[in-house]
């Protein structure tokens, strides 16, 4: 870690030295994840935003590819594309238990699929903003750590056609369209296909095929604006995810070769329909969100990860599958004051609204497994089982913030959210829970911009997450039912942000210093009921009494002259958990999926009017697994290049990933899946090979 920040320190200070000596202009940006549209450098939280142009010439393809770049975000991968993510250490890293309980929110065009962020496909994406730290006001319960939003592209004024092609190695071929119709001047309609195909990047050998783990996605997105009077119009979005994603990933000796003889899947097929509708008015902007979601999910695994070779003479053969289907719908009011702009002083801007949010969700769940020893006498031991549960929630807010402007450069914003929200639940076991939680978040903030393009802001926000309940574990009528419960987390941050845009040296600076308190935290641990069979881990949640979670994020860009720019975001944290009775080894030790740095920093050199060369390193550094045991990863750096010709029409962009094919690792499992003596050992899934690939556009 030392090196990593001297190296970085040295860097800083030559990229601040060389912002006082260059001249150019940066490209304003505007964010669209709160209630107001607002230009980036007068936030008052701790945002990073990638724009379609950084999306497009870095080629990221999935919301995946784009996390490695943000400090102070992780994911937890298990199989297929990750759909649990951590901000600041705060986040799911497995949903096997079924019950949605996110603490990161995740909204594609206002349309919330939080827990289910895996078919975030960035094509045709207009903009993705990460807000970092609690958003209680603006989201509730989903975004305790903080909020991903993705706004695709709008339809345009123009008619326009353009077309995709991508091929790699891995078998890599994608293709996809985008076709913009404005039918007249009131109505215009935007089309994006996509189908993303590629073997994956791992070999079973047993089989003897490099597909087991591959990608096979498709995307339909529709979007619509229909402008109905000079003061109303209408959007509307619905799209179609259908990720039909094998997932054989996990092996015994840590490599990409594989032995599962019965490889699984972890596919995603969305359906989602999103309609707003804008009424402005004299004094106000009336706004109708309303949308809903359907979605199917195929989980299953080879939970030996073996065959009948690799286990002889042992019989050890076990598989699960899990079908998933969530639906949800949410309906939100919102009253908007007009812009106060260009004489705020001694002005209010407010908001307030209402919202009911309901999810409908069932689980089907079938294991089998067979277990023999050839030496102890017994015969093969068979298993089946089935397990099914439906769960159901609803959640009522009502919301609002203020903003008081003392003058121009001076404002104070107060924001509250008060939510009920309620759930039933039953399955197979006779389990039934019907718990129920009032809470409520918010935020308060001073901010000050000063007329050389520097803001200074401090905040403090409360963030919260529901409680909930343990599933099959069959305890409810037994003298443990006290143990099935687990009470609502909250967190209380503490923020203190200063950014800087520096026109006369085009350079960006954005500091963000942090300090979270985390009351009655909820703690995931897991534990295996039978050693010999890999499907019989429960996963329990419980209440520690505190954890603290602090740090600091920078990030900078700066044009060093007309054809050359430098950007570094860098991201520090220090996490503990504290006072937790059940587990009194973990006291004082960091929290799971929390690297205590991690990084993204590189250049852009416009070597000709058509030719760009992008170069980018990322990093992390090491990170607890889990809670239930204190293995650790280890710190890796990825290095990344794009090279990128553009003429009047066509664009070519040639790009290679973790170009020194850096062997790193993304998750871990601690628990014995070796016949006979099944020792605890620690199993790791590691993240993608090099791999590269050329991709091509064309505008008709």
């Amino acid at each position: 870690m030392t090196s990593h920040i001297l190296k970085y320190s040295i860097s800083l200070g030559f990229l601040l030295f060389q912002a006082l000596v260059f001249t150019e202009t940066i490209d304003e940006i505007v964010v669209n994840g709160d209630w107001r549209q607002e230009e980036i450098n007068k936030k008052n939280s701790s945002l990073i935003v990638f724009s379609e142009e950084d999306i497009n010439k870095k080629q990221y393809k999935h919301f995946e590819d784009l996390t490695y770049a943000v400090p102070n975000l992780n994911f937890a991968a298990s199989d297929s594309r990750p759909r649990y993510f951590q901000i600041r250490g705060i986040g799911e890293r497995s949903g096997y238990e079924g019950t949605p309980n996110s603490s990161v929110g995740f909204l594609i065009d206002n349309i919330d699929f939080s827990g289910q962020g895996g078919i975030a496909s960035s094509y045709d994406v207009d903009q993705v903003e990460i807000y970092r730290g609690p958003q209680g006001s603006r989201m509730g319960a989903n975004a305790l750590a903080g909020m991903v939003y993705i706004k695709t592209k709008d339809p345009e004024e123009s008619f326009q056609i353009t077309a995709d092609l991508t091929v790699g190695d891995y078998g890599r071929k994608d293709i996809g369209t985008i076709i913009n119709v404005p039918v007249n001047s009131e109505f215009k309609y935007r089309l994006s296909l996509k189908k993303t195909d590629f073997d994956g990047f791992r070999n079973n050998t047993f089989l003897k095929r490099s597909d087991t783990s591959k990608k096979d996605e498709r995307s339909y997105r529709f979007k619509a604006k229909w402008d109905l009077s000079e003061d109303s119009f209408v959007d509307l979005v619905y799209f179609n995810h259908d990720f039909n994603d094998p997932a054989d990933i996990w092996t015994v000796d840590g490599s990409l070769n594989t032995l599962s003889d019965r490889p699984g899947m972890d596919s995603q097929d969305s359906d989602a329909l999103g309609m707003t509708y804008y009424l402005q008015t004299p004094i106000s902007n009336f706004q109708i969100l309303y949308s809903e979601t359907d979605t199917d999910v195929i989980f299953s695994y080879d939970a030996d990860w073996g065959n009948s070779d690799s286990h002889d003479p042992y019989i050890y053969d076990y598989f699960s599958e899990t079908l998933r289907n969530r639906e949800s719908s949410n309906l939100e009011l919102r009253f908007l004051s007009n812009d106060l702009a260009p004489n705020p002083e001694g002005n209010f801007e407010w908001i307030f609204g209402a919202s009911l949010f309901k999810i409908d969700e069932s689980n089907k769940k079938y294991d089998d497994g067979a277990y023999g020893d050839p030496f102890d006498g017994y015969g093969i031991y068979y298993s089946e089982s089935f397990f099914s549960n439906d769960f159901f929630s609803e959640s009522k807010s009502l919301f609002g913030n203020i903003n008081y402007f003392f003058n121009e450069n001076i404002k104070l914003s107060v924001g509250m959210r008060w939510e009920d929200w309620k759930a039933s639940y039953l399955d197979s076991n006779q389990e039934s829970f019907n718990p129920s939680d009032n809470m409520n978040g918010g935020k308060i903030s001073l901010t000050k911009t000063t007329d050389d393009d520097l803001t200074i802001y401090i905040s403090s926000a409360k963030g919260y997450k529901q409680g909930g309940f343990n599933l099959g574990t069959g305890l409810s009528k037994s003298s443990y039912s006290n143990d099935i419960n687990y009470q609502p987390e909250s967190l209380i941050n503490y923020e203190v942000g200063i950014n800087k845009y520096l026109s006369s040296s085009s350079t960006y600076l954005d500091l963000v210093f942090f300090f979270s308190d985390r009351r009655d935290q909820q703690v995931l641990i897991s534990t295996q009921v039978d050693p010999q069979d890999p499907n019989t881990f429960l996963f329990l949640t419980r209440n520690a009494s505190e954890g603290v979670n602090y740090g600091g994020e920078m990030s900078l860009k700066t044009e060093l002259s007309n054809n050359f720019s430098i950007f570094i975001d860098l991201g520090l944290l220090k996490t503990e958990i504290n006072n937790y009775a059940s587990r009194p080894d973990l006291e004082g030790r960091e929290q799971a999926h929390a690297p205590s740095y991690s990084f993204s920093s590189g250049f852009r050199w416009n070597i000709t009017e058509y030719l760009e060369f992008l170069f980018d390193v990322t990093g992390k550094s090491d990170f607890y697994y889990s809670d239930s045991h204190d293995n650790q990863s280890d710190d890796y750096v990825l290095t990344n290049i794009n090279v990128s010709y553009m003429s009047d029409k066509l664009r070519y962009n040639f790009w290679v990933k973790n170009i020194f094919d850096e062997y790193y690792s993304l998750r871990g499992f601690y628990f014995g899946n070796e016949a006979p003596n099944f020792e605890n050992t620690l199993y790791e899934r590691h993240g993608d090979p090099r791999n590269l690939g050329l991709s091509i556009q064309y505008e008709f």
